[in-house]
């Protein structure tokens, strides 16, 4: 028999080729370190990074309840960090939101919005030299050993 409604999803994590730029002195920062302040956090954030998921399989994949998980994916959707890709249905036919990471990537700079035009300009010239894929994968390695390495964000 047939099911008709979905119980997986075909939602993938599809990212923006031009990563914003977050200083000091933006608003949006203190909202963005708060929400990744805690180890729970940055986890399931890591997690979405690799595939799309529910709450469900969040709370499954990491040995914790669906409220803890829940908590944490209302932050990170607050923020801006995450998004509902999709949604499907459990298999008592309860819908699901599947949650992925924006499609925005963001790089955070310990620096002002002053610095923000020669920030860019320095990234434009790398991007030319090296291509834009290479410097979001080099700044994406770099934040996570930096997480993964003492714990902190």
């Amino acid at each position: 028999m047939s099911r008709l409604l979905p119980t997986t999803t075909n939602a993938s994590t599809d990212r923006a080729d031009d990563p914003s730029l977050l200083c000091l002195d933006d608003e949006r920062t203190s909202d963005v370190l708060a929400a990744l302040s805690s180890e729970t956090a940055r986890t399931i954030f890591r997690e979405l990074n690799e595939r799309p998921l529910t709450a469900a399989a969040l709370a499954d994949r990491l040995d914790m309840s669906i409220q803890s998980v829940s908590y944490h994916l209302e932050n990170l959707s607050e923020t801006g960090l995450i998004d509902v890709a999709d949604t499907c249905y459990s298999e008592k036919g309860r819908e699901m939101d599947v949650y992925t990471v924006s499609e925005e990537p963001l790089i955070l700079f310990l620096g002002t919005e002053d610095d923000q035009p020669g920030l860019r300009v320095a990234f434009k010239n790398l991007a030319v030299a090296v291509g834009p894929a290479s410097i979001l994968i080099a700044v994406w390695e770099t934040i996570a050993r930096f997480v993964g390495s003492d714990g902190s964000a």
